[in-house]
């Protein structure tokens, strides 16, 4: 059962050309896609290339760009640019993964809530409303003071666990609406069962709508994880984008004039990486949205 009545199969070269090609539809939609392709293109290709060694320089500390570093150096007389390139992994890795689990967790909650309704839904509400009415920051930090978060994987467990309220609202009103359509009315005349009724039938006919906000959520997940390292309450060993941004907080870096670059690198790192997500939403939603793709 599903809601379309013909479906086209189209050869899976043919299929990726299309979506490139509605995909350029939007300047400012393609441009976003480049942005991310080549940030996340450079976390991975990165570490494979560049020398991880980035010893102490004792008389380079605070160094203005230079040729040896382009990017000048650090509060150790570490080479900045390096830092940069390979900073990126733990960020983008923690966003992705956190918003995987917010909108997983959020989709199963939210569709579930909406289809049987009654006590589940009335928990599920009531819970939601307590966390949030506790800013998020302030939730983060004190989770985060509770546990351990010695690793990408746990920042990205307590992030995603705390952040699926606001979007399981919204999944559990789209689905109070598509519970009452007549392929899920035909679906629960056929007895299929619960779970293949809501995610099989249901689900599926919210893909853009998901994917969107899984994009939403992979910023608000970099921003969450930005402000735990700048509170210090991420683990402040290795090397990424937040971290450097805590240690030149620490040590006054935008107080020095040879400093300076040490803290906007990262940040402008940060700011084009959320720009181009953000940007990148505009594109899906033409190619996702049948309605805005005809125009």
């Amino acid at each position: 059962m599903s809601a379309a009545t013909t479906t086209v199969s189209l050869p899976k070269g043919r299929a990726v050309q299309g979506f490139f090609r509605e995909l350029t539809r939007s300047k400012a939609g393609f441009a976003g896609f480049v942005l991310v392709a080549l940030i996340v293109g450079m976390t991975i290709i990165a570490p494979l290339v560049v020398d991880p060694a980035n010893p102490t320089t004792l008389d380079k500390i605070w160094g203005g760009p230079s040729l040896e570093h382009p990017l000048g150096t650090d509060g150790s007389g570490k080479d900045t640019l390096k830092q940069i390139l390979l900073g990126g992994q733990t960020v983008i890795f923690v966003g992705f993964a956190a918003a995987l689990l917010t909108t997983v967790i959020a989709v199963v909650i939210g569709s579930l809530a909406a289809y049987f309704r009654g006590r589940f839904d009335g928990v599920m509400l009531q819970l939601t409303d307590i966390v949030m009415t506790i800013p998020q920051i302030v939730l983060l930090a004190v989770m985060g003071a509770f546990f351990r978060l010695d690793s990408p994987v746990a920042l990205a467990v307590l992030i995603g666990a705390l952040s699926w309220p606001v979007l399981m609202r919204s999944i559990r009103a789209q689905v109070l609406t598509l519970k009452e359509r007549e392929f899920v009315e035909a679906a629960r005349l056929l007895d299929l069962g619960t779970l293949r009724v809501v995610f099989i039938e249901i689900v599926p006919n919210m893909a853009s709508y998901i994917l969107i906000n899984f994009i939403i959520a992979v910023t608000n997940a970099i921003y969450a994880l930005v402000g735990l390292y700048l509170l210090g309450l991420a683990p402040l060993a290795g090397a990424n984008w937040g971290l450097m941004i805590n240690d030149a907080w620490i040590k006054g870096a935008m107080f020095d004039q040879n400093a300076i670059l040490y803290i906007l690198a990262p940040v402008t790192m940060i700011v084009l990486l959320q720009l181009g997500l953000i940007m990148l939403t505009r594109s899906l939603e033409e190619i996702l949205n049948p309605r805005l793709r005809d125009r």
